[in-house]
């Protein structure tokens, strides 16, 4: 019997990891000439598609006539695979949202949402596919990281930032308690880290900080929207500013806001307002830079 797809109410499973849903057909969903024609959406390690939910809820809301695109990102998956197979992984994306040649494409207006580190990891997974597929860099207005970028050095404080995110995404695969599946991660991580340093393999999640910024892969006009906060005890807020920084310095224009009090990818929960009226300003700004470009 063929594995059963996730599931999201209103959305057609093209994989274990994408799903779409398209636009809406209401008559009072009226778009406004501005508004993206598609948006992804990649949701944070081992969020459950219920809850990656609520953001295409809140973009169905603001942007009715877009198809969505959302993309799952198991931790595991993300870790034990290389870029060819993380780029295979994102292929119903490009089948989904690209089905055209890159030229047509360009004309569209697409709005990208990645969250975390592993969502990260799958939108820069998307951009290698736009690459090897279309010889162009995928085309959007504008790309919103929510609680990404991290750094990816393999140091102490990282090294339990890690460890705590990856007991808290599978403690339910074990009897034991959090403290020893940590444990495990710790291990884990330090033999994976001096495995890899030994055969000088880059990690998914430094290949996605260089490649988020880099023109081969990401769309030089798209603008860059950063939510982060400094309370994130899974994400660093000076990593993200780095990151926005090193974008600004290579031509991207760059928006961050910062959110007071609330966790890793809790800022949508705990600042609705703040959170969605960020991404409007930002994706205004991004459609009247495109204009003159």
């Amino acid at each position: 019997m063929p594995k059963k797809g996730p599931a999201i109410a209103g959305f057609t499973a093209l994989s274990d990891q994408v799903l779409v849903r398209e636009a809406s057909l209401d008559d009072d969903a009226k778009p406004g000439l501005t508004d993206p024609d598609t948006v992804l959406i990649y949701g944070w390690g081992d969020g459950l598609p219920k809850h990656v939910a609520k953001y295409a809820d809140g973009y169905r809301t603001l942007f009715p006539r877009a198809m969505q695109v959302v993309v799952l990102s198991p931790i595991a998956k993300a870790m034990f695979s290389d870029l060819r197979q993380r780029t295979t992984h994102m292929a119903p994306v490009l089948r989904a949202a690209f089905p055209a040649a890159a030229a047509s494409a360009k004309r569209r207006n697409i709005l990208v949402h990645a969250m975390s580190n592993t969502g990260a990891v799958n939108y820069a997974a998307t951009l290698n596919a736009y690459r090897e597929a279309y010889d162009a860099a995928l085309p959007h207005q504008l790309l919103v990281l929510d609680s990404t970028p991290g750094s990816t050095r393999m140091t102490l404080s990282n090294v339990a930032r890690w460890s705590r995110a990856m007991a808290l995404g599978t403690a339910g695969w074990f009897p034991w308690p959090r403290i020893v599946t940590r444990a495990i991660w710790i291990l884990f991580l330090l033999l994976n880290g001096l495995y890899s340093w030994t055969r000088g393999r880059e990690s998914a999640g430094a290949w996605s900080w260089r490649a988020t910024n880099d023109t081969r892969f990401e769309a030089r006009g798209a603008r860059k929207l950063y939510l982060y906060s400094r309370e994130d005890d899974l994400i660093a807020s000076q990593d993200v500013e780095l990151h926005a920084a090193e974008a600004r310095e290579r031509g991207w224009e760059a928006d961050t806001e910062v959110f007071r009090g609330s966790g890793h990818v809790g800022h949508m929960r705990r600042f609705p307002g703040q959170y969605w009226g960020a991404i409007v300003r930002a994706w205004l700004r991004a459609v009247a830079g495109a204009r003159k470009a």
